[in-house]
């Protein structure tokens, strides 16, 4: 169970402040993406299921207060206090896989102000990336057109965690399998994986080499065709398929040049020579714009490897998430800071063929629209089963047929806006007034 350490330390600050002054009314927090990252149209929530189990398990071990105690001189009286904490709030949040937009909460918590401030840091870091991640993997899904994803991350994300992360959400949004043996046993994903250049040069002859491991895994065989020459090793590969009599999942792997004129010449070769079920697979770098133009061209490849620039993101590495205080005590507030002003209080959003409208929760659903937020947590218990990846994979493919064309587009998306209730505004616009006057500038 993730440690009630893995916070800021002013989030410990904070707490024990309220904590000292008997401050434990309820507050409700709203983790939201301010804007959108250039380059993307939508977002894609993701993260939720990890946070409502560490919320489960919210408390302080003796070690951790020890440590507390007498690392960061917390007094006794605080370190019981900490003892005591539990997470025993609510949980509204958008299910994992569904589109999102800018200033559209992905949950919202509601709990006793001190540990409501102490599970954020968590929140924001595991919502933050995996929400990052599956909405990269959601764009190479788009450029892919309905061909094969698989998750080749592992191997280049920024840590071990990371990597399980990726693995998850890159499947939340329709890859077909991962390289990563771990993750495919923790999350019932569909394990893949070919050989790499080294095996091919261990043996005395390329051919050598493809017949040890066709021989060996003759169910899942995919040659990696380019450690000499591509089309060759194409060539190559049909000696060994022939040989061996090889029939079922059988492949070649692209790796490296130009994957479009080497795919047409591979799916040229292997055609003449009756082999039209022998699949094409490229990989090496690629990123939705890559697999995007390789599709729009024509290129016969079956199916794609992609990893560095998903697991990391690397044209949006962040979203910019926030979680914001938006109701202390049964009163609303908000923030007026410049270019960071939030909106006050609990939040819904209503989702209709006309867009998407943030509100206040107790409205009632317009005609022909949904809420996206659903309660997921009640005094601190899910208020059901766990969420399954396939469940996050309909809500995902459900919500991406209905997606506007602009911000599907992959260069140059327009990301489509959520509008403000007016219930919403004369709220905000009634706070505003009150936080001015009580800061004298009114």
């Amino acid at each position: 169970m993730p440690s009630a350490l893995l916070t800021d330390l002013y989030e410990l600050n904070m707490a024990a402040s309220y904590l000292r002054r008997g401050m434990d009314q309820e507050a409700t927090f709203s983790l939201f993406v301010r804007r959108l990252p250039p380059g993307r149209g939508f977002l894609v929530a993701a993260g939720l299921e990890p946070c409502l189990g560490f919320l489960e398990g919210f408390r302080f071990e003796e070690d951790e207060l020890t440590y507390l105690g007498g690392h960061l001189g917390f007094s006794d009286d605080t370190l019981r206090a900490f003892r005591d904490l539990r997470f025993e709030g609510d949980v509204w949040a958008v299910p994992e896989g569904r589109i999102v937009l800018a200033n559209e909460p992905l949950l919202e918590i509601t709990a006793p102000i001190a540990v409501a401030q102490l599970v954020e840091t968590y929140l924001l870091n595991v919502i933050t990336f995996q929400t990052t991640i599956a909405s990269k993997a959601a764009r190479c899904r788009i450029a892919a057109n309905g061909r094969d994803l698989v998750d080749f991350a592992f191997r280049r994300t920024q840590g071990v965690d990371a990597a399980m992360a990726v693995a998850r959400a890159t499947a939340m949004v329709g890859f077909t399998a991962t390289s990563n043996v771990e993750a495919a046993r923790r999350f019932d994903l569909r394990v893949a994986g070919t050989m790499a250049h080294s095996y091919v040069e261990s043996f005395p002859s390329e051919k050598e080499a493809f017949a040890a491991f066709a021989t060996d895994f003759p169910t899942r065989t995919t040659f990696l065709v380019d450690t000499y020459d591509t089309l060759n090793g194409v060539r190559t590969a049909i000696e060994v398929i022939r040989e061996l009599g090889l029939s079922d999942h059988l492949g070649i792997r692209l790796d490296s040049g130009d994957l479009d004129a080497l795919a047409r010449g591979a799916r040229e070769i292997l055609d003449e020579a009756g082999m039209p079920h022998v699949r094409i697979f490229a990989s090496g770098g690629l990123d939705e714009l890559d697999v995007d133009r390789l599709v729009r061209a024509g290129a016969p490849i079956d199916a794609f490897g992609v990893g560095t620039r998903v697991g990391v993101s690397a044209d949006a590495p962040y979203v910019d998430s926030v979680y914001k205080l938006v109701e202390y005590d049964g009163r609303p507030v908000l923030k007026l800071s410049a270019s960071k002003a939030t909106a006050p209080g609990r939040k819904q959003v209503f989702r209709g063929s006309d867009g998407d409208t943030v509100a206040l929760r107790d409205e009632p659903v317009p005609d022909g629209h949904e809420p996206l937020l659903v309660p997921v947590m009640r005094g601190g218990h899910r208020t059901g089963p766990h969420r399954t990846l396939e469940t996050a994979r309909h809500l995902f493919e459900t919500d991406l047929a209905h997606l506007p064309e602009g911000a599907r587009r992959l260069p140059d998306p327009q990301p489509p806006r959520a509008r403000f209730s007016e219930t919403l505004d004369t709220l905000a616009g009634t706070v505003r007034a009150e936080m001015l006057l009580r800061a004298g500038v009114l």
